[in-house]
């Protein structure tokens, strides 16, 4: 549970102030696209603060990072909420970024130190039911605060949040990383990310990354500026619709094991990235047919089945590969896939949100990427079994990696 609560504190960051979008463009007398920046400058933060966190906990172990992390989310939280322009609350939300980003990574180390095998694929498909449903399902919490708080008050929750997370690490987590296998060295950080990133088919699974969180984020960055500034819906609609989104990314993640333990992660991946193409084709023609709100809507739900299908057979074949340096791994696959997202962020804001076209397309075009590098770079056929030994030392052997 409190691997799951880690988990969800980066999403929950991101994205519990989506519905509030429009009041903070009113109070701050801002275009869409500013607004849209401060999303954009969060995932920047999470990305990099993952870049961080991860070869450090290799190094030092996974609690002091963590509680290190823990302690700037709070205190960049606050911040935000007393940001007297938009300005200032960008680059704080920088840094709230930066704090929140070690939940996630040290979840995932986690999870590689204490399992590998069929048993490292379930339990990465538990942390993505919450990795996963957290982004969609953040905005119906925010929509629900905004009923009874302005926007400021969404950041001083999310500082309790953080509160908690440093409540619970210290009262219940311990520490998983195995002593030797680089723990307390000063190994530099270049070398493990150059012992990651000498494997070919890891390089393909953070590209992977790359295109499927670029287009979930073209549609967070969009949605509530379109549901509820061109379709009109109210916080509370436009929750609900995060709600029926969220069940579609919470199904395909529980699916996703099942494929995955019986025919192999290679297998999963090859039908997601086909069925995100499918749904980026489909998500195209009703935007360009200017369909009823409610078939894009239906849309929107198959595509994120497909992206919680994926999610979990890419962060199982990254990690499986990496036992050693699973604090490296799993913050390269978090940052690649938020510097996707931040990518996405201010080149749909450079469209006016006036139809689902924009979204579509950037969800499209990434469905595209993400097939060509899967056949390029992955090449799926060629990718060994992943180790089933000792989860604290086992990965694959050299001869192994692509």
């Amino acid at each position: 549970m409190t691997l799951g609560l880690l988990t969800g504190l980066g999403p929950f960051t991101i994205d519990l102030y989506l519905p509030a979008f429009p009041q903070l463009r009113e109070d701050f007398g801002v275009a869409d696209g500013q607004v849209q920046l401060t999303l954009a400058a969060t995932t920047l933060g999470f990305a990099l603060g993952q870049l961080v966190v991860g070869p450090l906990s290799d190094r030092i172990g996974r609690r002091i990072p963590l509680l290190a992390a823990n302690s700037v989310h709070v205190l960049a939280s606050l911040g935000v909420a007393m940001a007297p322009d938009i300005e200032v609350l960008s680059l704080l939300r920088i840094l709230q970024g930066l704090g929140a980003a070690g939940g996630a990574v040290v979840a995932m180390a986690m999870v590689r130190d204490l399992f590998s095998g069929d048993r490292l694929i379930v339990a990465l498909s538990r942390l993505m039911l919450v990795q996963g449903a957290a982004p969609v399902v953040a905005p119906i919490v925010g929509s629900l605060l905004l009923s009874v708080v302005e926007w400021r008050g969404i950041f001083v929750v999310l500082a309790g949040y953080g509160l908690l997370m440093i409540v619970l690490q210290a009262l219940i987590l311990r520490e998983t990383h195995p002593r030797g296998r680089g723990f307390g060295t000063a190994e530099p950080f270049f070398t493990r990310y150059r012992r990651v990133l000498s494997d070919r088919v890891y390089v393909g699974i953070l590209l992977l990354a790359f295109a499927t969180w670029g287009g979930l984020f073209s549609y967070l960055a969009s949605a509530s500026l379109l549901l509820q500034g061109v379709y009109g819906f109210t916080e509370l609609q436009f929750g609900a619709v995060f709600a029926v989104c969220a069940i579609g990314v919470v199904s395909g993640s529980q699916v996703s094991p099942l494929f995955s333990t019986r025919h192999g992660p290679p297998v999963t991946l090859m039908l997601g990235t086909a069925y995100l193409l499918l749904m980026g084709i489909l998500m195209l023609s009703v935007a360009l047919l200017d369909a009823h709100v409610v078939v894009i809507i239906v849309a929107l739900f198959l595509y994120e089945f497909g992206v919680g299908l994926v999610n979990p057979a890419v962060q199982a074949i990254g990690l499986g590969r990496h036992g050693r340096d699973a604090g490296t791994a799993a913050s390269l696959i978090g940052a690649t896939g938020m510097l996707g997202a931040a990518l996405v962020g201010p080149v749909i804001g450079m469209f006016p949100v006036t139809s689902a076209v924009p979204m579509a397309s950037a969800v499209a075009i990434s469905a595209v990427v993400g097939v060509i590098v899967l056949w390029s770079v992955v090449r799926p056929r060629s990718i060994a079994p992943l180790p089933t030994g000792d989860a604290r030392t086992d990965e694959l052997p050299v001869q192994g990696r692509g």
